[in-house]
């Protein structure tokens, strides 16, 4: 995680420091992308795999809780800061502050007392161990319908967002202050959610709400298409983006609890990998196909099928309840 950090600062800086020269080019932009992506799943695969060692099961759903509060809260907060530090000190600068926030991340690791766990033995074969990581996870039953479930909807929805960006912007003609409000005001949406997702476990049990709030927040994308310009345009966006952060925040870290308890200790970490690998490489095809889509067809036609295949996410769900290999270990032990 700290090494992961340290690449994501030194990437931000060499653009920070491009910008203020004058000399940031596009190749640069793309190589520190890629760069800025690989470390991120590489961050996420560690840190899931050890925040797995240190919360114990029954505290996992909380601890998720109060992660993604903090994700959200970003989120909300994030794009007016950005913009109001672009306005006032220039994109160098700001860039330069982004990238230091890596290294308080980095601070923030180190400081984490608790001994992580030794790693499991590797084998010698390097390239058997990465495709150990695909072949547990599309072998186990549940965690096949649930990557399944996951790929399908995230990329639904990152499909409908350069669509929404236009769909606002030249056709919805809404002010930048209008725009901002928009994407940013509904994050607070998943704020709630996930402060609420640990009472309604308590209350209702990881199956239902994994179910309940897993088909909640399909439908939302079908609203967008609706919208016309004006206050009631701005108004339904806001609104159904807020739905759908809502219930995307109650789902997100009951979903990861339980994706943790149904994998593999030893195999967590190249899971979290491979998943992170597999949705980096669909949702760029969906994307691209959004954007054929709309270019043959409207842009509100080709965000209505990107909800319905949002939609269609909901039997991969419902299909995952069969118990995993794990789970069936467990009982037989």
């Amino acid at each position: 995680m700290v090494a992961a950090d340290i690449v994501r600062f030194a990437a931000l800086t060499s653009v920070a420091v491009a910008t203020a020269l004058h000399v940031v080019t596009m190749a640069q932009l793309y190589a520190v992308s890629v760069i800025q992506t690989a470390a991120l799943v590489t961050f996420q695969a560690a840190s899931g795999a050890h925040l797995r060692s240190l919360v114990p099961k029954e505290k996992r759903a909380e601890a998720l809780s109060r992660l993604d509060t903090s994700s959200w809260t970003a989120n909300a907060l994030g794009p007016p800061i950005g913009g109001t530090l672009v306005s006032a000190v220039g994109p160098a600068l700001t860039l330069a502050i982004d990238a230091v926030s890596y290294l308080a991340s980095v601070l923030g690791v180190s400081r984490i007392r608790q001994p992580e766990p030794p790693p499991p033995a590797r084998k010698a074969n390097n390239g058997k161990e990465i495709v150990a990581g695909w072949r547990y996870l599309l072998g186990d039953r549940a965690l096949r319908l649930l990557f399944a479930n996951a790929l399908l909807f995230g990329s639904s929805m990152l499909m409908v967002v350069p669509l929404e960006t236009v769909l606002m912007l030249n056709v919805l003609h809404v002010t930048p202050w209008q725009y901002g409000l928009v994407v940013g005001l509904p994050c607070l949406g998943g704020v709630l959610g996930a402060r609420l997702s640990p009472r309604l476990v308590r209350r209702f049990g990881v199956r239902r709400v994994l179910l309940g709030a897993g088909i909640a927040r399909t439908p939302w994308l079908l609203a967008i298409p609706l919208a016309a310009p004006g206050l009631g345009g701005l108004i339904l966006l806001m609104a159904t983006s807020f739905g759908l952060l809502l219930c995307a925040g109650v789902f997100n870290p009951v979903f990861t609890a339980h994706r943790m308890a149904i994998t593999r200790e030893d195999m967590m970490s190249r899971v979290l990998a491979g998943w992170s690998v597999g949705g980096r490489l669909t949702q760029p095809l969906f994307i691209a196909a959004g954007g054929a889509l709309a270019t043959v067809t409207s842009l509100r036609t080709a965000i209505a099928v990107a909800g319905i295949l949002c939609v269609t996410s909901i039997p991969f769900l419902l299909r995952s309840g069969g118990r995993s290999r794990v789970s069936v270990r467990t009982r037989t032990r």
